[in-house]
């Protein structure tokens, strides 16, 4: 049974008797009343605890309007559910200072027209509030069951709040303390205005010790600790604009806001890495229905997304250097750590917030990390870059890769500008790699074949037109093939390649001779040249050790 309303109790029959008729404070009837109170006290304030719906005769009441005013302050500010004043005793019409003072502090203030018998109303109402505190109870045994449950499995922040929207029937918030929304989740259709300026609007509402409502939009808020400490919080947006909470509301927000707290003692989860991956990811695969929603989810992170210049770079780091450990990452999968004994993820977001560079960093894959930097348009983005570069290199040795995507104005266009980033990483190769960063300019022939060596075509072209040669050269122990290689260095100079491989011109063009012959071609031909410098140049790329 649901908690009890001011609309609810002027429903009942034992009230509906009394003809009653709401006064002022009609946007506050959905004021949850926690119990009945029948007084005829001049200071009732003393003997309440808030949420009450007080019974009247209006026997008591003073004649001075000033009095009058103070008798409704007090009620107002111990925050009474309602006043509900009967005619007829006292009044033959609700006093006009009466009715003012309750509009002027909002206050629910009922006239009933006829007389009803107090005692049944609080009888009526006593049980129905009792059934509905039983009927929590019972309640919150299942959603601390159903949470306790979440926790045992090691469920993720996003399964917890979604968990809290579900229940609820509310949006429901997971931010840090700098008020960046890590997880978001509604109840049903996702609200693309839900994060609209996020961060400005959450800080409008103070963080109590407890659960209770805080902010000007009326937002249920509950701490969320880590170890003693304030790590972030749980926000419970109201349903509808108008809307109040319910004490089930509120039990819902501290059992999730515990079982948070509690999945943060089992371990240190990376919550914002996991947000930034999540928002990245759907960036790559443009997983947004409108630029909109994708702007708010962004900026609800902290990332300004207008008038500036949107960098995507995505960092690719091999298996574990020598001399450390692998860790996992925040996604669960096991990522390279270095000399600082973090993941290339974890270590980027620090050092580029302590460089006081706004992005988002996250996991791609196991061994791709994300970054789309806000920089200013005016300013230069290589330095940024090159100092990402140097900065892993030096934490985690060469093998890491920084490819660099083209720069944008325009979230839309940042799949894009990931996907080239992406294409830059997958061409770079051990032989290609020692320069800080990589753009797509950087790609020549050698990073277009390291980027297609997986495709059969490929290895069937350079068996086709160098198998023979190869296979000479296993049999027969020679070299054929380095000579046919300083041969095409050399652009088909005989004179320079013989010198470079240390041989006279004579026993050169013998070498060459042959391996015409074993080849079929003629290596006076520019065209087969060529074809053969691709050959060679695929074979050195499929020849080259796999990162591990």
């Amino acid at each position: 049974m649901p908690f009890l309303t001011v609309t609810d109790i002027l429903r009942l029959p034992v009230i509906a008797a009394g003809h009653p008729r709401v006064a002022a404070g009609e946007s506050q009837l959905h004021r949850t009343v926690r119990w009945v109170h029948v007084t005829e006290l001049l200071d009732p304030a003393s003997f309440l605890e808030g949420g009450e719906l007080v019974l009247t005769t209006g026997m008591p009441h003073p004649s001075d309007p000033t009095q009058l005013r103070g008798y409704v302050d007090q009620l107002a500010d111990v925050g009474v559910a309602g006043l509900v004043v009967e005619l007829g005793r006292r009044y033959q019409q609700a006093p006009p200072e009466l009715v003012t003072a309750c509009r002027e502090r909002d206050l629910p203030l009922v006239v009933l027209a006829r007389g009803v018998r107090f005692i049944e109303v609080t009888q009526t109402v006593h049980a129905l509030i009792l059934d509905a505190q039983g009927e929590l109870l019972r309640r919150a045994q299942q959603v601390r069951e159903l949470f306790t449950s979440l926790t045992l499995r090691g469920a993720g922040p996003e399964e917890f709040v979604q968990t809290a929207a579900d229940l609820a029937g509310c949006p429901v918030v997971l931010e840090n303390l700098v008020h960046h929304a890590v997880v978001c989740a509604t109840p049903g259709t996702a609200d693309a205005q839900l994060l609209d300026a996020w961060p400005r609007r959450s800080r409008t509402a103070p963080t109590p010790d407890r659960a209770a409502t805080a902010g000007p939009e009326g937002w249920l808020v509950a701490p969320v600790e880590e170890r003693g400490s304030r790590w972030g919080r749980l926000v419970m947006l109201p349903p509808a604009a108008g809307s109040a909470f319910g004490p089930e509301h509120l039990m819902i927000l501290e059992q999730a806001a515990t079982a948070l707290t509690l999945a943060r003692l089992t371990g240190r989860p990376e919550w914002d890495r996991r947000a930034h991956s999540s928002v990245l990811l759907d960036l790559l695969h443009w997983r947004y229905r409108s630029h909109t929603e994708a702007r708010l989810r962004a900026e609800a992170l902290g990332l300004p997304t207008t008038g500036h210049r949107l960098l995507a770079v995505v960092v690719e780091h091999e298996g574990t250097p020598p001399g450390s450990t692998g860790s996992t990452g925040s996604t669960g999968s096991t990522g390279s750590t270095g000399s600082t004994g973090t993941t290339p993820t974890d270590h980027l977001a620090t050092e580029l917030r302590s460089w006081g560079v706004k992005a988002l960093v996250g996991d791609l894959s196991d061994r791709r990390t994300g970054l789309l930097l806000a920089l200013a348009r005016a300013s230069a983005w290589q330095p940024v870059v090159e100092r990402v570069g140097r900065e892993l290199r030096a934490a985690y040795g060469d093998g890491v890769v920084v490819a660099v995507g083209p720069g944008v104005t325009e979230l839309g266009q940042v799949t894009r500008a990931f996907r080239e980033a992406e294409q830059v990483a997958d061409a770079i190769g051990p032989a290609s790699r020692g320069r800080p960063f990589h753009v797509a300019s950087d790609i020549g022939l050698p990073e277009l074949l390291y980027a297609l060596r997986a495709d059969v075509r490929v290895q069937t072209y350079v068996e086709q037109q160098l198998g023979p040669l190869v296979r000479h050269d296993a049999r027969h122990g020679s070299d054929l093939l380095a000579t046919l290689r300083a041969h095409l260095d050399a652009a088909g100079n005989k004179s320079i390649a013989a010198k470079q491989m240390g041989l006279s011109r004579q026993a050169f063009y013998q070498r060459l001779h042959t391996v015409q012959r074993l080849l079929g071609t003629d290596l006076e031909s520019g065209a087969h040249r060529t074809q053969l410098h691709v050959a060679v140049t695929a074979l050195d790329v499929l020849s080259a050790p796999e990162p591990d």
